[in-house]
């Protein structure tokens, strides 16, 4: 570590005040806006963390030693709880009102078209509960019942059609596990460590399950004409979103979905309809799907235009780079999770994905890209959805640069921050999914920090 002026980060986003705008919002870096750690941590000095914990978790008590918890009759257990009907729709307890959607206001002018992030450091699994998936809106969520809800397939179709709500569900229907990220999603990071807390920095993505129709059996029921080679998806909301997408695509796995994980998509998440891509980028999954057209070529409309291409060092620009690669990141420790227990067993836990199939293998480094360690990956592997992983370990209280980096079924590796750089510039805000770097402090607390490659 050669950059040690910064003060370590607090469990919670940390910020420096601005003169003279006052201080900016939850989010922000501690320290520089670019903070780069100027080579790597010497190959040893968290040798003595490897290994898988053995023993008792540390700080658990030794038998015998009074606990007035344990001991002593406690309210909870000496008066009555609420009743059945207090909540008819469950919610979380009030002890973990701090796992919730952030935004960071000083990105956009207005929440009307925003972005708030998935609280990814405090949950585990890979399921996101409905109220913790972020939100992407370019007019606002807007109110459409399932009564009012229209859909139209025209353009180059035998058979120009109008679906109602109830029409869809008299159609063959599929369940699928699905991640969904915005191609913006680390788009900060292009330009250096900015945000602290992996909310922020990959906190524009979910993973739900998603229950809909295959979008195939709609376009087979409006007759597709061999001149059809691109579909037009367009939302009903203010903005008129709208992308062009392949036919092959079309037919091939996308899901037009009224529910995830069980119950009726939230509003903020397109009710009562949207279109799922699996793999592709967020902004083609179009939210309150109204219209779909059939046509001979791309319509080359904003979205896919001056939005969502990557802009090159040169200047120009990429167009229809819809996958989002191998990416991964460590959830804990990070930023918003450092370590409370101090030196002895350490659960280092983290997420990965990528838009062209299963996550194979990840691999975990405490010594920021010297050597490797492989992640135990858990549960079952779902094509196109996030994979947890985990490596247990024993922390003896140095210093640390923790990474990981995802593997996928194709063999794609993902690569480094700079990898991309020397390909791609520092112009764009999309399709970020270099390695992620924390550098955790001798007492627990982590920083979002880069190495130099």
């Amino acid at each position: 570590m050669t950059d040690k002026s910064a003060s370590p980060p607090s469990p919670e986003p940390s910020f420096h005040p601005d003169p003279a705008t006052g201080p900016a919002p939850a989010g922000a870096q501690t320290g520089p806006s670019r903070r780069r750690v100027l080579g790597a941590l010497a190959a040893g000095a968290a040798g003595a963390a490897t290994g898988a914990a053995t023993g008792t978790a540390s700080g658990a008590s030794a038998a015998g030693t009074p606990d007035p918890l344990i001991t002593e009759n406690q309210p909870w257990s000496t008066t009555l709880g609420e009743g059945v009907d207090v909540t008819p729709y469950g919610l979380p307890i009030h002890f973990e009102s701090d796992v919730v959607r952030r935004n960071v206001p000083w990105l956009t002018a207005e929440t009307i078209s925003s972005i708030n992030f998935t609280p990814i450091h405090a949950l585990e699994g890979t399921i996101t509960p409905q109220g913790c998936a972020f939100e992407r809106h370019h007019a606002g969520a807007i109110e459409l019942s399932k009564a009012d809800y229209r859909l139209m397939i025209n353009g180059l179709v035998d058979r120009p059609l109008i679906f109602t709500f109830e029409d869809l569900l008299r159609f063959p229907r599929e369940t699928r596990v699905l991640f969904m990220e915005c191609a913006a999603n680390s788009g900060m990071e292009w330009a250096g460590a900015q945000l602290n807390g992996c909310q922020f920095t990959q906190g524009m993505i979910h993973n739900m399950e998603y229950t809909g129709v295959p979008l195939r059996l709609l376009l087979a029921e409006a007759g597709v004409q061999p001149a059809g080679k691109w579909v037009l998806v367009e939302g009903a909301d203010a903005s008129g979103m709208s992308r062009s997408l392949p036919l092959e695509k079309a037919l091939d796995d996308c899901l037009v979905a009224f529910q995830a994980n069980g119950e009726a998509l939230r509003k903020e998440h397109g009710y009562p309809v949207r279109l799922c891509v699996p793999g592709w980028e967020g902004n083609m999954w179009v939210k309150w799907l109204r219209r779909i057209e059939v046509g001979d070529q791309p319509w080359e409309h904003r979205e896919e235009t001056s939005k969502y291409t990557d802009t090159m060092a040169d200047g120009r620009s990429r167009k229809w780079t819809w996958v989002m690669d191998a990416k991964s990141v460590i959830t804990a420790p990070s930023p918003q999770m450092p370590i409370a227990h101090g030196p002895g067993p350490l659960v280092i836990t983290g997420l990965a994905w990528s838009g062209r199939g299963k996550i194979t293998r990840v691999d975990v480094s405490k010594d920021g890209g010297r050597s490797w360690e492989t992640a135990r990956l858990s549960g079952p592997a779902h094509d196109k959805a996030l994979q947890r992983f985990y490596l247990d370990t024993v922390w003896d209280g140095s210093e640390m640069l923790l990474q990981s980096r995802a593997i996928d079924e194709t063999g794609y590796v993902q690569p480094t921050k700079d990898a991309l750089r020397a390909i791609r510039g520092e112009n764009s805000i999309y399709h970020m999914n270099g390695i992620q770097t924390w550098f955790v402090a001798a007492d627990g607390r982590v920083e979002n920090v880069e190495v130099s490659s």
